[in-house]
């Protein structure tokens, strides 16, 4: 019987197994007023997906900041990461980052034309 209450005591976010902080979560969501009732695993669910694409950000990210030889990521190393990587650009397709500049990008009409034909056969690389 012990152990059962102590279970039932345990925090939300250790019994998921998640780090983001369930409760809280839970809170936002009975104070946003988005439904009459909010199940509690809804607010499991919202957490889980939060920490995952928190995880994905600062992954790629991280992957930036050892491309360019630094050891902190900063909000720019932010900004490429989403930037390279399709499926984050989708989503944080209208997101401003403070701080993180803008993508690298040069205009076609910029770029000096050449004539031979192995150049115009090339594919131009990724910016990322």
């Amino acid at each position: 019987p012990l152990q059962r209450a102590q279970a039932r005591r345990a925090i939300p976010s250790k019994r998921a197994g998640l780090q983001f902080p369930v409760s809280r979560v839970h809170r936002y969501l009975k104070k946003g007023h988005y439904a009459v009732r909010i199940s509690p695993s809804a607010a499991v669910y919202l957490a889980s997906v939060l920490q995952y694409l928190s995880a994905e950000v600062l992954e790629a990210a991280g992957y930036v900041t050892q491309a360019k030889g630094h050891y902190r990521i900063m909000p720019r190393h932010i900004l490429l990461g989403i930037k390279c990587d399709d499926e984050l650009h989708k989503l944080f397709n209208h997101v401003t980052i403070p701080q993180g500049g803008v993508p690298p990008r040069i205009e076609k009409s910029l770029l000096i034309k050449k004539t031979t034909k192995t150049s115009a056969s090339r594919k131009r690389a990724a910016p990322c």
